[in-house]
Formats: C-alpha cells, structure tokens, sequence
C-alpha cells in the first residue's frame, strides 16, 4: 500500500528527502549551497528547516533537521512519506563517528523510513585530514545494510563538489524503485 502511494505521489515528480546526521556535520551548510544561498552564515538549525528545489524536472522537498543530541528525539516525527534518507557524516568527526553509527543504525530501523534511498554525504573532504569514502563505508558497517539501497558521496558544503552528484543518483534511484518516468 505504501509503495503504491509513492508511486502516485511520484507521478508528480515530487520527492520527500529527510536530511540527518550529527550537530555540525554540514546539513544546513549543503542545502544552502543547492540553494545558492549564501553558506558564510550558517548557525546551528533548533528544529528544522524545509527548502523546496526544481532539479532535473523533479520537485526535491528537503527537510533539513536540527542534530543536536537533545533533538535527535524528534526525528521520529518526520519520517513520514520518505522517500529519500540523506546521512550527512563530518569527515573531520572521527571522535564522535561511533554515535554517528549508532544513529544510522536506529534510523535504519524504523518502519516508516523502510524502502528509502539512503544518500551518505560524507561532507567536509576538502579539510585535510578527514576520512575517505571506504574508511567510512567500513566504520559505518554500509556494506552490512541489506535493507535500503545506498551509497557514499564525497563533498564539500562550502565548495559545492558532488552535491549535484549525490542528487543526481537520489533522483535515479527513486526512478528505478518507484518507476518514475
């Protein structure tokens, strides 16, 4: 029944994204910058935030969610009609890369996301020093993720490299698994 709904829905060309991951890791960052909004003054998001994009002929509704500890509560309450799960991971994070495993985890877990795309934006790998695609891929356990289609984009919020690229494949998923024209 879901999935048929999504197809509807789809028909429209209309995708729900969810964007997630820990405080700081560059979330608002990257849809200021899909937005061509200036990305030098970005604060903390306490809450969330919803931007809607024409990309490629589809209409991308991003919900941009605060990742503060306190917050991670409430995410819950905006899994409804996903249809793409954006993880964005802070390649410099390597201290806190274990809680950000655990929260993917959870989030993988929930019903309400099952069926999504899973985009990992591993954001922030024009800083020297940060992790590589495969080092993440391995410490996240991707390859153990039977039950979403996945993959890992390296970017950078603030030069803009791969953002395009990484919508790119959320668009072309959706349009194998819900059969968008």
């Amino acid at each position: 029944m879901l999935s048929i709904l999504r197809k509807a829905r789809l028909k429209d060309k209309e995708l729900r994204i969810l964007m997630l991951g820990l405080d700081n890791a560059g979330k608002t960052t990257i849809v200021k910058k899909i937005m061509n909004e200036d990305v030098n003054t970005v604060s903390p998001t306490l809450g969330f935030i919803i931007k809607t994009i024409d990309f490629h002929g589809y209409k991308l509704n991003i919900w941009d969610v605060g990742g503060q500890k306190t917050i991670r509560s409430y995410w819950r309450n905006y899994f409804e009609k996903t249809d793409a799960l954006i993880w964005v991971v802070d390649a410099t994070d390597k201290l806190r890369i274990d809680d950000c495993k655990a929260e993917l985890k959870g989030l993988l877990q929930e019903e309400r996301l099952a069926g999504a795309s899973l985009l990992v934006f591993l954001n922030k790998t024009d800083v020297a020093g940060g992790m590589d695609e495969q080092e993440v891929t391995r410490v996240l356990e991707l390859e153990r993720i039977l039950t979403h289609r996945w993959v890992v984009v390296s970017c950078s919020a603030m030069t803009g490299k791969n953002l395009e690229t990484g919508l790119d494949w959320v668009v072309q998923d959706a349009r194998d698994r819900l059969f968008l024209y």
